[in-house]
């Protein structure tokens, strides 16, 4: 090991077939440890802050063994490594780098972590950053027994951007966290991209989840901010929005899955300019949703528009009005706004749940002649949501290219 260096923090150098736990008890709080290419075989404390930079992308290897990396002190960064091979034990949440309680401001960069159990472990601390990492998990194990991308529990100001992950039981798991951003992440052949739960505050932003069985699942929270998401070819959900208030869905893009946005136990949201397209159904609207906002969002080619039973009507655009491709109305004065409301889960939609090869009809004139009967004998329509102003053009002029994106994956 060679060290460099004047004044309070040092640089130290560890060559291949050297130590790199030996250099990190050298060292002095806040030096930085430059790890020159090379396979190294050991398990990592690090217990001090200190700046660990990989050269070349140097291999840290646990040997099948507990965590790969544990950090326990405030102010680490670990940038430039292959970190792989932990042990595979649920129960210890066996990892490749595995941020203890209390190690704030932790900072994992530019690494691979491949073939750990969980790739990283963040468990209460404060303002760590999670930027630019590819995660795989145990790929050849079945999902029950993987552990999840990146897990983050009972943490405040978390920065988790830029990341691709794959091949985990979840891609994303957060728990008790608040106030956080997930931003630009890329997650896909996992069992949930994201799985959210009793955490507030956070915002949610370019990500693309796809090819999982469910996109991004946000359960049991408020004050969220869903915006610019890409949600495309997953086997259950797109978006699924659980017992969830007072929360922002904007801009995003769900496309190709079984269910667009599932919605359950959901009050007081607002969900706009949102493009809804070639899903088996585009919103399944359930359990007492009730008082939510929905403007300027496009629902298309939706083999099922809305999938909706409840005892009354719900009003969504009630202020400037969504598009849906399989409205049926007219627009005498020109304004793009139609003149009759539109009604999902009408008398046509009942039918063709009851008679699934009716579906190849939906186009013809007769059916369309019965959706407009049933709208003029309210004793044939059940309770249904209702759009006062169906505009005749979707807001996105490129949501074609969204067609046809399906993948069945049993993970």
């Amino acid at each position: 090991m060679l060290a460099s260096g004047t004044g309070l923090a040092a640089e130290l150098t560890v060559h291949a077939g050297e130590s790199i736990a030996a250099a990190i008890a050298q060292a002095a709080p806040g030096d930085t440890i430059r790890i020159e290419k090379g396979y190294y075989r050991e398990r990592l404390l690090i217990d001090k802050p200190l700046t660990l930079i990989g050269i070349d992308r140097p291999t840290i290897s646990g040997d099948f063994k507990g965590d790969t990396i544990r950090v326990t002190a405030e102010d680490v960064t670990i940038n430039g490594l292959i970190v792989r091979d932990s042990g595979d034990s649920l129960e210890d949440q066996n990892s490749g780098i595995f941020i203890r309680p209390h190690a704030h401001r932790a900072i994992i960069r530019n690494c691979d972590l491949t073939y750990n159990l969980f790739g990283i472990y963040i468990q209460t601390v404060k303002k760590v950053e999670i930027r630019n990492n590819v995660i795989t998990g145990k790929r050849n194990y079945k999902s029950p027994r993987r552990g999840n991308g990146i897990q983050l529990y009972n943490s405040e100001e978390a920065q988790i951007i830029g990341n691709n992950i794959s091949f985990v039981r979840d891609g994303i798991y957060v728990d008790v966290s608040h106030h956080a951003v997930f931003r630009n992440n890329r997650i896909h052949h996992v069992r949930y991209g994201t799985h959210y739960m009793n955490s507030n505050n956070n915002t949610w932003e370019g990500n693309d989840s796809y090819h999982n069985r469910g996109g991004l699942a946000l359960m049991m929270t408020r004050n969220q901010v869903v915006r610019n998401n890409r949600a495309w070819g997953n086997s259950d959900h797109g978006i699924m929005l659980r017992t969830i208030q007072d929360s922002v869905i904007e801009g995003n893009i769900v496309a190709g899955n079984e269910r667009g946005f599932f919605i359950y136990d959901a009050e007081y949201n607002t969900l706009r300019d949102n493009l809804v397209v070639d899903n088996t159904v585009g919103i399944h609207l359930a359990a007492g949703s009730y008082r939510n906002r929905a403007e300027g969002n496009d629902f298309i080619s939706n083999r099922t528009q809305i999938k909706y039973v409840a005892s009354g009507d719900v009003i969504w655009g009630a202020d400037r009005g969504n598009y849906w491709s399989n409205y049926v109305g007219w627009d005498r004065n020109g304004d793009g706004i139609g003149d009759v409301r539109y009604e999902a889960n009408d008398l046509v939609d009942r039918l063709s749940w009851q008679h699934p090869m009716m579906k190849l009809l939906l186009a013809s004139p007769a059916v369309q002649t019965l959706r407009l009967v049933s709208q003029q004998f309210p004793l044939l329509r059940a309770p249904s949501v209702v759009d006062p102003k169906p505009h005749m053009q979707p807001h996105k002029s490129d949501w074609s290219q969204w067609r046809g994106r399906y993948f069945n994956y049993a993970n």
